[in-house]
């Protein structure tokens, strides 16, 4: 394995096979993101969403997908170009992957980075006792999608990243991954199921006092259909938190969430009456 992944690795504590595969993941993800930088990929697109906040600005949860925004609608943009190059940076580095696009259908072109588990546990020196849990045909997945047509109404910024070397990301500023956020929480269909883990970035983003840029999530919301011509004002927005906080099924957002923490205690306070406490916590720009 490159040395420089292996530096990479000296930043988690991994005790368990998920903190081996949650850090094995991460690694792989900036690995793509680098690969996505030499090929001029952020001259056309922003970084945004829960790994965006993981790797960028510290959010203490572990993330699954990576997700990107255009920097204005290009319907016919499509990710095929740069899958080489995030395949020959990741193989330059010592993984073998597949990476695989994946079906359109809508404004969302997606691909999927997939790899063997156990082989890449191995390789990044993982106990024994901890690899030989794992199925050999278990495969590890990153998906990574690509809004064609975003709302408009954001700020983007180069962010640095020092490793494995140093290079720079486009992102999107913080009131507009909280706004990207909360349009999750009030928009999401999931399958029917809570994703435990947009409620998770809420209450950071508000114990943090980052404000949500308003007229980002104005857009968003106009885009899928849930606000009609008027401003989006903050009342507006803390009576539409109030009503999704009321229909919350806390136990199945705690567990959805739980698998991507180390401690999972940073989740006991949850309740409908905690999330209602945030409110008046919140601030917008």
């Amino acid at each position: 394995m490159n040395p420089a992944i292996l530096a990479m690795l000296g930043r988690y504590q991994c005790v368990s096979a998920r903190d081996y595969k949650n850090a094995l993941k991460e690694v792989i993800q900036e690995i793509a993101l680098l690969g996505l930088w030499r090929a001029k990929f952020f001259e056309h697109a922003a970084f945004y969403g829960g790994t965006a906040l993981r790797i960028l600005y510290g959010l203490d949860r572990f993330s699954q997908d990576i997700d990107f925004s255009l920097l204005k609608p290009q319907k016919s943009f499509t990710l095929q170009p740069y899958l080489k190059a995030v395949m020959t940076e990741l193989a330059s580095m010592g993984f073998t992957v597949d990476i695989e696009a994946g079906t359109r259908s809508t404004a969302i072109d997606s691909a999927f980075i997939k790899a063997g588990t156990k082989e890449h546990l191995l390789k990044i020196k993982t106990p024994g006792q901890i690899a030989d849990k794992i199925h050999k045909d278990s495969l590890l997945t990153i998906k990574f999608e690509v809004d064609t047509d975003p709302p408009g109404g954001f700020q983007t910024q180069a962010k640095t990243l020092l490793q494995p070397i140093p290079f720079a990301v486009n992102a999107y500023q913080q009131p507009d991954l909280f706004a990207g956020k909360l349009h999750a929480v009030l928009q999401r269909k999931w399958k029917n199921r809570v994703k435990g883990r947009d409620y998770y970035d809420l209450v950071w983003y508000v114990a943090r006092e980052i404000p949500v840029r308003l007229e980002h999530l104005e857009q968003r919301l106009r885009q899928s259909g849930a606000w009609g011509t008027e401003k989006l004002q903050l009342t507006d927005l803390l009576g539409l938190l109030r009503e999704k906080f009321a229909a919350l099924d806390v136990a199945a957002a705690k567990n959805d969430v739980s698998p991507f923490l180390k401690d999972p205690s940073a989740i006991e306070l949850w309740s409908k009456d905690f999330f209602e406490s945030l409110l008046p916590k919140l601030k917008s720009v």
